[in-house]
């Protein structure tokens, strides 16, 4: 049984932790939202979830990081409030129970035994676990997407190395967890480096790690992805972006199963699991001369191709109704459908990019919206005509003409900072801004910002 505790202050955590331990219960801690993401990457898959909610940790903020995750084990909230409007989000996730904060240690022993005794039925009930058309926030029933889905469950059982290739914004990365989740490695770690966020001259250390002194800043040493995943599973995230000499690095890495850190000599073995994703044509890249053809037949064993929004329109109205549900409780609006008639000019549109763009177009119609059903004028600034012809301003992005550029800027690192998970660090190397910039640009900013998380609380429910 795994147990993985949330809980900023870790009083309550720390009381949960000596009562599993005495009952032979393995736990792990995270003490913020950002390690709670972070312990969905690096442990294993937690059998149980235990959140002491709290007005700095609230129960939607936490819902929001299990949806993202994909996680479907049981949730143990303890909250102040059963009615209480911090944990109106999570309990409309499954497997949640949300009980009244214990008041002593019998209590408190008395709950766990529960949530446990719950925790091993759901997940006997739940191994193996099936590939369904939502598994791990894959909507769609097209018969493009129904391919997929047996694609997935005939490569999941072994330890072939997969290439995802699709256009940005169609779910590669998705499809990379579902395998991995749907595998035997599936309770081992899944770890994703995505080439296009970092330095070619950093890519190497990322990769393989480094020795301290290995070059110049190289103050300790650093575990690379190859050792993170050691046992789990690799995804390595728009390959085609590799540098020629690092794609001879990494044939060999795939080929004898070893690697040394930058600047070690030591040769250190890997088991891993590799999936790659692209949204480029390796074919193409190989008769070009930038992409090795012989990396390309040792990552490419098993392809799966993911479609374009626009090649599977009949997906977009599930796909409404499922990011309408998300938005609507996650900033308390009462919206629960689209106008037929507005829904036909959405499913008429390119969607150049994808499900990505979708989920970026309904967010911000939400937040905008007044009534329960978003029509035209919420979603096409009242102008139906040019829904085919062009996007709308709310469609194009986030920054429409006429914002001054302040008000720019700080969207721009609001939505960097939800993209990192309000990972500061990371926030400002995305940036290319210094961390002390940042901290300043978000103090300035005052109490509307929720730097955890990087959203704007002016968006959110009071309360909430």
């Amino acid at each position: 049984m795994r147990v993985v505790i949330v809980d900023e202050s870790m009083i309550l955590g720390e009381a949960a932790r000596r009562v599993l331990s005495s009952m032979a219960v393995t736990t792990a801690s995270a003490g913020t939202l950002h390690e709670l993401s972070r312990a969905f990457e690096m442990h294993r898959v937690p059998d149980l979830l235990i959140v002491n909610v709290t007005p700095d940790l609230t129960g939607w903020q936490v819902a929001v990081r299990v949806e993202r995750a994909g996680y479907r084990g049981r949730v143990l909230a303890f909250v102040d409030a059963l009615d209480d409007t911090k944990i109106q989000y999570l309990t409309q996730l499954p497997n949640v129970d949300c009980v009244a904060r214990p008041s002593s240690t019998a209590l408190l022993e008395q709950v766990l035994k529960q949530a446990l005794r719950a925790a091993k039925t759901s997940a006997e009930r739940s191994l193996p676990a099936p590939i369904r058309p939502a598994y791990h926030g894959i909507i769609g029933e097209s018969s493009q997407m129904a391919d997929i889905f047996a694609r997935i469950a005939k490569v999941a059982v072994g330890d072939v190395n997969v290439c995802i290739h699709g256009e940005s914004g169609t779910g590669k990365e998705l499809i990379a967890r579902a395998i991995h989740y749907a595998s035997p490695r599936r309770d081992r770690p899944l770890i994703t480096l995505d080439c296009t966020t970092i330095p070619e001259g950093l890519m190497e250390s990322h990769l393989f790690g480094h020795v301290r002194g290995a070059f110049t800043g190289a103050t300790e040493h650093r575990e690379g992805v190859f050792s993170l995943a050691h046992t789990g599973t690799l995804f390595i995230d728009e390959l085609g972006e590799l540098s020629p000499s690092l794609q001879a690095k990494l044939l060999r890495v795939i080929q004898t199963r070893e690697f040394s850190k930058v600047g070690g000599s030591k040769p250190i073995r890997t088991d891993i699991r590799l999936i790659t994703a692209t949204n480029k044509d390796l074919k193409a890249a190989v008769a070009q001369g930038t992409f090795r053809e012989d990396l390309y037949y040792r990552v490419a064993v098993f392809m799966i191709k993911v479609p374009a929004l626009r090649e599977r329109t009949e997906d977009i109205p599930r796909l409404v109704d499922h990011f309408l549900q998300r938005f609507a409780g996650l900033y308390g609006k009462p919206v629960t459908q689209v106008a037929p008639v507005t829904l036909k000019r959405m499913m008429a549109l390119p969607w150049p990019g994808n499900v990505r763009q979708l989920e970026n177009f309904l967010e911000q119609a939400v937040v905008l919206a007044e009534g329960d059903t978003l029509t035209d004028r919420d979603l096409f600034a009242g102008d139906p005509s040019s829904a085919v012809a062009a996007p709308s301003p709310v469609l194009s992005g986030l920054f429409e003409a006429g914002l001054p550029l302040s008000e720019v800027e700080r969207r721009h690192i609001l939505r960097t900072l939800h993209k990192v998970h309000g990972n500061r660090t990371e926030a400002a190397r995305l940036l290319q801004i210094s961390v002390r910039c940042l901290q300043y640009k978000l103090k300035a900013y005052g109490r509307d910002v929720d730097a955890s998380t990087g959203s704007d609380r002016g968006l959110v429910p009071s309360g909430s």
